[in-house]
């Protein structure tokens, strides 16, 4: 049985403490936040205890640590869990800063803790499908992988400011989507964005509307665009062309439910938000990380796989900034 300590109780924190009850052999043991009614209320749900996050870090009836806390409280959290042998499963992105990363990496490897990066996305029933069907050859070599991530609607200023910007922040998924689907690194990226949806985005720093083309060193290529809006709901397909086919994965649909009459065809619209779209996949995760940390197979998406994603994001902010292609090195 492993017993996890949860730092962080808003959306995230719960929906993991969610995935870990229907797992057998995971459960809560204890809860933190900043916000004591937060984690007084995940405490009671998950039937743990309420703790701070350094009684959490040092406790030996926590065996491993899930941290769902703003991305500035990462590094500390990390490099404690590690020091205390705990297996580590921490949210994108593992940190702002490559250099903080990297030295997690160290410390992580030091302590040979398992790690886990928090891309859910790859655990996503029909991506993960696809990926298989890719590895099976069912399309020959892919040549061409096309990602598009919409959100509904655009979070409130207050998060845009702290976010990191929306390549850091929202395309980092999709960064890591990539090289999940490619099993090739790119060695070249540009970026464009604008602010189209929300002047105040853009008056924020940021960008709401974004694509990027990267291409690996045999020239393949893939292209990611990403919006804040969506009027039609939570939109995420991936299409992956290849030298005899192509391999398609659609929106998910409230319903399957189609109706057709003199107006024409009609059906429901994509759902919502991710907490609805990506339910499997966040329990798939979960039961992944569990297994790892329990002693089975590494873990993935890893470390490695958190910072080779957020160099991604980080020469894609500088691209956008500079109007000029990026040369990559994802070491």
């Amino acid at each position: 049985m492993l017993r996890i300590g949860i730092l962080g109780c808003g959306r995230i924190g719960q929906v993991h403490a969610r995935s870990i009850r229907a797992l057998d052999d995971a459960r809560v043991t204890a809860v933190a936040d900043a916000l004591p009614a937060a984690a007084q209320a995940l405490a009671a749900r998950a039937g743990a205890e309420m703790r701070d996050v350094d009684a959490i870090l040092s406790a030996d009836d926590v065996d491993a640590v899930i941290i769902g806390t703003p991305t500035d409280s990462h590094f500390g959290q990390i490099m404690g869990a590690a020091k205390s042998g705990k297996a580590i499963f921490c949210e994108k992105p593992v940190d702002m800063s490559v250099d903080n990363i990297r030295a997690c990496m160290n410390a992580v490897t030091a302590a040979d803790v398992v790690f886990m990066t928090g891309f859910n996305r790859r655990f996503d029933p029909n991506f993960a499908a696809l990926r298989a069907r890719i590895k099976a050859g069912d399309i020959g070599a892919v040549e061409l992988v096309t990602i598009t991530s919409r959100d509904p609607s655009p979070p409130p200023i207050s998060y845009i400011e702290r976010s990191g910007g929306l390549f850091r922040d929202m395309m980092i998924h999709d960064f890591d989507m990539a090289r999940f689907l490619m099993n090739e690194e790119f060695v070249r990226l540009h970026a464009v964005g604008s602010a189209l949806v929300d002047p105040e985005i853009g008056a924020a720093g940021d960008v709401d509307t974004a694509a990027v083309i990267l291409t690996t060193a045999s020239g393949r290529i893939c292209q990611i665009s990403n919006s804040r809006r969506a009027s039609y709901g939570y939109d995420q397909r991936i299409e992956v062309h290849g030298q005899r086919g192509m391999l398609r994965a659609e929106n998910q649909l409230e319903s399957t439910v189609e109706i057709a009459t003199e107006t024409g065809f009609r059906r429901d619209p994509a759902q919502h938000f991710f907490l609805e779209r990506y339910e499997a996949a966040y329990l798939a995760e979960m039961r992944a990380f569990v297994a790892a940390a329990l002693g089975g197979a590494a873990p993935e998406p890893d470390i490695h796989d958190g910072l080779r994603a957020q160099m991604l994001a980080d020469a894609a902010t500088l691209s956008r900034a500079s109007g000029q292609p990026i040369d990559l090195a994802l070491g």
